[in-house]
């Protein structure tokens, strides 16, 4: 049996993966990309790099808590970057990576497209309701 490069055994491990497994990484990142809170941080950085609080004021709902948190969790992943820039006070802006800009073209799709098909989901919500006996 032929051994495999670490660049092979990389290849054959991306090729592998399989979202509807649990335990698969990308399992595990299309949960973390579904959250809402991702959603929203990436859709308000799709414009331009933002301060943090800045992204308080835009992302209505979200806690100092989540979005901190949010923020790590996407600068762990490539997806934003932090810079500080040292001055009385603090001053510390988050922006897209590349990698980022490229999840933002589909988040923000999909937001768009909740915003434009609401009404719609709302009217099958209602139509569920009247049809549908409560158990």
């Amino acid at each position: 049996m032929a051994t495999m490069t670490a660049a092979q055994r990389r290849e054959q491990a991306r090729v592998e993966y399989d979202a509807f497994i649990r335990d698969c990484p990308t399992n595990q990142l299309l949960g973390r990309l579904s959250d809402k809170w991702v959603s929203l941080v990436v859709a308000a950085l799709s414009t331009g790099p933002m301060r943090y609080s800045d992204l308080g004021r835009k992302i209505a709902g979200v806690s100092p808590k989540m979005l901190t948190q949010t923020l790590r969790t996407l600068e762990r992943d490539g997806i934003l970057s932090r810079t500080v820039t040292p001055s009385v006070p603090v001053r510390v802006d988050y922006e897209l990576t590349p990698l980022g800009r490229s999840l933002a073209v589909l988040l923000t799709a999909v937001k768009g497209w909740a915003e434009t098909h609401f009404d719609e989901v709302r009217a099958a919500r209602e139509r569920y309701d009247t049809e549908t006996p409560a158990d």
